[in-house]
């Protein structure tokens, strides 16, 4: 969990492959759902592109149906959701009778300028989706895909007005989903995103480690 910027998407794809657990990020399965043309895709966008959050019953009903057809075998690592107090509550019972707890929150952090410059700045290849960053991790050739050819976009909801309505959102609609999960007894890992990328997810595995949550190097319980 973190705000719109902290690295979810980044920290969570290393992390995954480090311990060999399924990554279910909601932020992808929303936008290949927005970009399918079908009708709950067009009401994904009027939400995404106002940087407003999706309604609750839309989301849940999308995510656990990917959980369910997940291979969670060796742990699985949710990135974006729950995003609201209701979603935590309805994806703990989904969770529950699926027989996977969550034994805790990663939660990533860094001031909102940070955040805002990071996203700003950021460009997406629409074809392989791979993400760039026009001054930390730019292409080879400006505005072109390193690894298809494609040109670069910058998403309708990656503009400064649209990032500060969703930071702004983030303070007020999942702030208390960490509260909740406090309370829950749920433990909760805090990391400091405000370093590169490789110093952020160093910085979340060590944070695992202390928490107790691996059985071997390599793996998680859950």
């Amino acid at each position: 969990m973190g705000p719109p910027g902290a690295g979810k998407g980044s920290v969570s794809e290393r992390l995954a492959d480090k311990f060999g657990m399924a990554h279910l990020s909601s932020g992808d399965i929303l936008r290949a759902e927005r970009s399918s043309g079908s009708e709950l895709g067009e009401t994904l966008k009027k939400y995404m592109d106002a940087g407003e959050l999706v309604p609750d019953e839309i989301v849940i009903k999308i995510i656990i149906k990917s959980i369910s057809s997940l291979d969670s075998s060796k742990g699985l690592l949710l990135d974006g959701f729950p995003r609201t107090v209701i979603q935590a509550k309805q994806l703990d019972d989904a969770l529950a009778k699926a027989g996977l707890p969550i034994q805790a929150v990663l939660l990533l952090d860094a001031p909102e300028e940070v955040l805002l410059k990071r996203i700003t700045g950021r460009r997406i290849c629409p074809k392989c989706g791979r993400v760039y960053h026009i001054e930390t991790m730019p292409p080879a050739k400006d505005n072109i895909c390193d690894t298809c050819g494609t040109k670069l976009i910058h998403r309708d909801d990656d503009t400064e007005q649209v990032v500060r309505e969703r930071i702004n959102l983030y303070h007020k609609e999942t702030e208390p989903v960490i509260e909740y999960y406090r309370k829950s007894g749920v433990k909760i890992i805090e990391v400091d995103a405000d370093a590169t990328i490789d110093e952020v997810v160093e910085r979340a595995i060590e944070g695992i480690r202390q928490a107790n949550l691996l059985e071997k190097e390599g793996r998680t319980s859950a």
